[in-house]
């Protein structure tokens, strides 16, 4: 005689428990034998229907995690490591460096910088007027067509 448990055995399309005495067979054409718990698995198995796209069937759940009643070791979730590392073309000692020194300093450097770019523009600015003084005709302006060669025109001095 056998168990109980032997005998149960599980439906091909919705895997449900069909328990001795219950169910249907159906063989197709090819010689495979499918079981159903009633005639609703069965109708929509004929129907080709999925049955991972209903709520109620054992692979439904399955696949959605429903009424798993012990927590599996839960996956832990990898922090990321932080560690410093140096851009292009700064080292990280020099990052540090500037982290650290204070905002005093910070910016009085800032100053010194702003006014050191001040002063080579003024210089600039200087050799540009000497430069412009010592040749009179560098800067003057003429139309576009002088400056394609067209001919200048004499001013009439007659009246």
């Amino acid at each position: 005689m056998t168990s109980l448990i032997e005998e149960r055995r599980t439906t091909d399309h919705h895997k449900c428990t069909i328990y001795p005495s219950r169910g249907r067979t159906f063989i197709r054409g090819d010689g495979r034998t499918f079981r159903f718990l009633n005639s609703k698995t069965e109708s929509l198995f004929h129907q080709r229907k999925n049955p991972r796209k209903f709520n109620w069937t054992v692979v439904f759940r399955k696949m959605h995690r429903k009424g798993i009643s012990e927590e599996v070791a839960k996956k832990r979730t990898r922090r990321a490591v932080k560690y410093n590392r140096a851009i292009v073309g700064a080292s990280w000692e020099a990052i540090n460096a500037r982290r650290n020194e204070k905002t005093e300093i910070r910016t009085a450097a800032r100053a010194e910088a702003v006014a050191k770019a001040k002063a080579a523009r003024k210089e600039e600015a200087s050799k540009r007027k000497a430069a412009r003084t010592s040749n009179p005709t560098a800067g003057q302006k003429f139309s576009k067509q002088q400056a394609r060669g067209a001919q200048v025109k004499v001013q009439a001095n007659s009246r």
